[in-house]
């Protein structure tokens, strides 16, 4: 008997399932430094104790996104160690501000499966929630991935499909208890732009771009403990390249939104999101934002506005997503719905 682990085909899933992923993590002071080196970031509410302790917080929590990338990383040898792509997110929810010092682990449940038409391969459904070391949960997601077939003549399980919200409602947004933008310093933050100055449906082009070097998406994928082999190993394509993994290029997508969303402080809630095309070490990535909704909390001086994260490849694209038919243009990498919070 073999004492590797081959990962999980499409027909070893069943709705209902259960899955404990190893190995918890404990989260230290100098991965938000390298987070920050891999990519542009420089929301002030992560990078400052002195502007977070401002804000009515502790100290600075690490970036959200950091979080789950955690979170996700543990996810991938029992979910998409044999991908073929990570389709979707929806329904995610930030429940608590992650520290330094956390220890976190992830557990996911399975609650959809459909074989594919060909098939040779089937997308399977989770809902994962990360959770730290006093057992919190602080993150809860839910992603689809298509994922190969071991046997390809296995028969096709009956398909349930989760009938998944396409929003998190404003009232169902969790925010850290203390966080107080009254005092808010729009000088130390880096721009004066509040809540109350974004209309629904406006764009806003984030200006720069980043190329892609092997070496960082590398040593990120690393860093997340993400063992899929798209993201490593070049014969495990036809074309011999190896798959930027998605989570960089919404990490390096949302600091380039920086310039001009720089007030847009934390992300709470991750509606939806689609990897639209794949993305190649050489391409060189660049972000537009469109507002989608705007709702007040309960928090004082803090609202939280919808927005829709766009990455491109190329040149600018001029706030371009679909074509006539509705398929994604062949320069987008990534559309992406969230929640932040943001000084009204």
């Amino acid at each position: 008997m073999t004492k590797t682990n081959p990962g999980r085909f499409f027909e070893d899933y069943r709705v209902g399932q259960v899955i404990r992923h190893a190995v918890p993590r404990t989260v230290a002071e100098g991965e938000r430094a390298l987070y920050h080196a891999l990519y542009p970031a420089r929301h002030a509410l992560y990078s400052s104790d002195e502007f977070a302790s401002n804000c009515g917080l502790e100290g600075s929590p690490m970036d959200d996104l950091l979080a789950f990338h955690i979170v996700f990383g543990k996810t991938v040898p029992d979910v998409s160690l044999n991908a073929v792509a990570n389709l979707g997110y929806a329904q995610g929810r930030w429940l608590a501000p992650v520290w330094p010092g956390d220890t976190l682990r992830s557990e996911s449940q399975v609650i959809g499966v459909r074989q594919n038409s060909n098939g040779k391969s089937g997308v399977v459904w989770v809902r994962t929630q990360g959770l730290n070391q006093m057992d919190e949960p602080v993150l809860d997601y839910v992603r689809w991935v298509m994922v190969r077939k071991r046997d390809t003549d296995a028969p096709a399980p009956e398909a349930v499909v989760p009938d998944l919200a396409p929003v998190v409602a404003p009232e169902d947004l969790v925010i850290p208890e203390g966080l107080d933008f009254s005092d808010y310093d729009f000088g130390l933050a880096g721009e004066p732009h509040r809540w109350g100055d974004y209309q629904i449906g406006e764009k806003i082009d984030h200006v720069d771009g980043v190329t892609i070097e092997e070496a960082e998406h590398m040593l990120a994928t690393r860093l997340w403990q993400n063992t899929a082999k798209v993201h490593f190993d070049a014969t495990n394509r036809d074309d011999g390249r190896r798959l930027i993994y998605g989570g960089h290029v919404i990490s390096m997508a949302r600091a380039l939104s920086f310039n001009g969303l720089a007030n847009a402080q934390m992300i709470v809630a991750l509606n939806g999101g689609a990897h639209a095309n794949p993305c190649f070490a050489g391409d060189t990535v660049r972000a537009w934002s469109e507002v989608l909704d705007k709702a007040e909390t309960d928090a004082p001086g803090v609202g939280a506005i919808r927005l829709r994260l766009v990455a491109t490849k190329g040149d600018r694209a001029a706030f371009a997503l679909k074509d006539g038919d509705g398929r994604y243009l062949p320069e987008v990498l990534l559309d992406l719905d969230y929640w932040a919070l943001m000084p009204v």
